[in-house]
């Protein structure tokens, strides 16, 4: 893992940084990209960390730009960091082929099945290693830690908190794909990825592994009620409500009338959610 990962640019932002690097990250053997908002209290004290995971096709990039969370990030002083969604030109055949396979679509798991296991080991990487390079170079509190994301990244969010239930104090969700088992995305991606044992599938779904992990803070979803891939049965939110509801799982899924799944529901709710992971990472009702 680099010590001091590359920076690649660098904008002033509400008395704050918005900053762009690259490193080499030792789990996934390639370079990787990430995104981040230092707030201004970075500059004088440690700060907790709020992690977002972008979905299908996006890069470091989508978040910083599209979700007008730094204002909110700014008032509550959280440092938010914003991976890729996978691992760039590793040259493995096809991975540029489709936009749900391959570049931009990870689903955040660690492949078991070539040619993606050298390479996409996304899941030891959000959890483990890119942790580890936030706490090493920037003022930090790594116990004090958030996860949220949109669609596949909505997933991923959920996926890490629930398999990992000391190491976030927060989970939210924009429109997450959470039952991905029972999905075409997470059908196709599973197979590629994980093989087609579907009981090694249950380690990435939100819906089986409640049964297994409870978290102590509430889920916060927003589901809009015109998104297409709702419709499409993509993502599957009553299977999760039905998961929370059987094994004790408080959760607040919130139906936002004429929301599709856009960037546009998320800046529209945004300060809801870093409202939040705020309560759960400064310790107090803000």
């Amino acid at each position: 893992m680099s010590v001091n990962p590359n920076l690649k640019s660098e904008h002033r932002c509400f008395d704050g940084t918005v900053a762009y690097y690259s490193h080499y990250s030792e789990v996934c053997h390639s370079n990787m990209n990430f995104g981040v908002y230092l707030p201004p209290q970075a500059a004088t004290q440690p700060v907790p960390i709020l992690y977002y995971l972008s979905g299908l096709t996006c890069t470091e990039e989508n978040f910083i730009v599209k979700a007008s969370a730094q204002k909110y990030a700014a008032q509550y002083g959280l440092m938010l960091v914003a991976p890729d969604t996978s691992p760039r030109n590793t040259g493995i055949l096809g991975e540029d082929e489709t936009w749900d396979i391959g570049s931009g679509a990870s689903f955040y798991v660690d492949a078991t099945i070539e040619p993606w296991q050298k390479h996409y080991q996304m899941y030891s990487y959000i959890t483990s290693e890119l942790p580890q390079l936030i706490a090493s170079n920037f003022a930090v509190i790594p116990k004090k830690q958030g996860i949220f994301g949109h669609s596949m990244g909505g997933h991923g969010a959920l996926i890490c908190a629930l398999k990992n239930p000391s190491k976030y104090q927060s989970v939210s969700a924009f429109a997450p794909i959470t039952a991905p088992m029972s999905c075409p995305w997470g059908n196709k991606a599973f197979t590629n990825y994980l093989g087609t044992d579907q009981k090694e599938w249950q380690a990435y779904d939100a819906s089986e592994l409640v049964r297994e992990n409870i978290l102590d803070c509430s889920i916060l979803i927003d589901q809009g009620t015109a998104d297409q891939f709702y419709h499409q049965q993509q993502l599957l939110p009553e299977k999760f409500v039905e998961a929370c509801q059987k094994y004790n799982q408080k959760l607040n899924l919130r139906w936002q009338e004429g929301y599709d799944h856009s960037y546009f529901m998320i800046a529209t709710f945004i300060e809801d959610h870093i409202r939040y992971h705020a309560q759960y990472l400064l310790g107090e009702d803000n």
